[in-house]
């Protein structure tokens, strides 16, 4: 775990890295449910008989719930204190490399790319890697940025 006291103490530990010790399953289910709340029913998601006979042989989760993850799979790898607030600014850069086939595991890396002291608080970008157990490339790399707004 990466550790500061404040948001201004994160220009402290740019290009720190820290790894999630566990894995994730991207269960079937999970995939289903997201294909229902997003609208996006296409075979390679939902159909397993079909997707079995695709590409990737099996069905994948869509790019966008692996992002969406982004914050379960990170919590916890960097803790800032001094905050009142922290809220989600946005994203620089978003990369599928690799899908992830139903039934995968998968866990994120963090490392502190920028930390920028602005009138609200201090805004703050993390390059966010999520891992595909036993993959041989990420299934995505995120700029992540957050903005930390002092107690």
């Amino acid at each position: 775990m990466i550790a500061v006291a404040t948001p201004g103490g994160l220009v402290d530990v740019i290009g720190q890295s820290v790894t999630a010790d566990g894995w994730f399953a991207v269960e079937q289910d999970r995939i289903d449910a997201f294909a229902d709340s997003t609208d996006d029913h296409q075979w390679i998601h939902v159909d397993p008989v079909k997707a079995a006979q695709g590409p990737f042989g099996a069905t994948v989760a869509h790019g966008y719930l692996t992002l969406a993850l982004i914050p379960s799979l990170t919590d916890g790898l960097v803790e800032v204190g001094g905050t009142g607030l922290v809220v989600n600014y946005g994203l620089d850069k978003v990369r599928f490399l690799q899908p992830v086939t139903a039934g995968s595991r998968i866990r994120a890396s963090s490392t502190v790319t920028s930390a920028e002291p602005t009138a609200q608080g201090v805004r703050a970008t993390f390059t966010i890697t999520i891992e595909i157990e036993g993959g041989s490339k990420p299934a995505l790399v995120a700029e992540t940025v957050v903005l930390y707004f002092s107690a």
